[in-house]
């Protein structure tokens, strides 16, 4: 089986072009929709999740989780919690045996998510787990990429307002291209792995 690079510097990283989701961006405002993406990926067999929080610069002040992403290959969900909230679908799909959560410090979205409702984790995989079977010791997305896809993926809108009226186009990129991220490098793993 390949084995990457076991850890990579940032000044490498900077040399590398921008990875980017090119898929469509699709944002959820409102119970019902959340509802019907909900329900439209429950019929996938992996998704690349996510979630934004907005950011406190204050001691003492914590937000509830803003924004969970969930992606396919080619689309991207934005689920504004902040307006929905965690709707009956959407605990389905996150307790879903059948469809498979591919992301990076799920234990840390997880209990963000479940401060909004409760629910048990159904079938997930865990990025820092995963990738260290092929020798990869990073533990962040941002160097588990560019070891294995030579691209840099920006972490520029991190600490933006994931509250806000409106989502800018940067940050419906950001959020969409972490998701994406996730599922990619699951899905070309996965792919090595089998072909062993």
């Amino acid at each position: 089986m390949k084995n990457f690079s076991p850890t990579i510097e940032k000044s490498e990283i900077q040399k590398f072009p921008t990875a980017q989701f090119t898929g469509r961006i699709i944002t959820i405002d409102s119970e019902a929709e959340a509802e019907r993406a909900a329900r439209a990926l429950l019929k996938e067999e992996f998704l690349g999740l996510d979630t934004e929080t907005r950011p406190s610069f204050r001691k003492g002040v914590h937000y509830n989780v803003s924004l969970l992403q969930l992606s396919t290959a080619d689309t991207c969900f934005l689920f504004r919690l902040c307006r929905t909230g965690l709707t009956d679908t959407l605990v389905e799909l996150l307790e879903s045996k059948s469809v498979k959560k591919i992301g990076l410090s799920l234990h840390d979205d997880f209990s963000m998510l479940k401060a909004r409702r409760s629910f048990t984790p159904g079938s997930f995989v865990e990025l820092q787990k995963y990738v260290s079977e092929f020798g990869i010791q990073e533990m962040g997305l941002q160097k588990i990429y560019a070891i294995i896809f030579a691209e840099r993926i920006s972490k520029s809108q991190q600490l933006t307002n994931w509250d806000a009226d409106v989502l800018t186009d940067k940050q419906k990129m950001y959020a969409a291209t972490d998701a994406w991220a996730c599922l990619n490098i699951y899905n070309h793993l996965r792919r090595i792995k089998e072909s062993k």
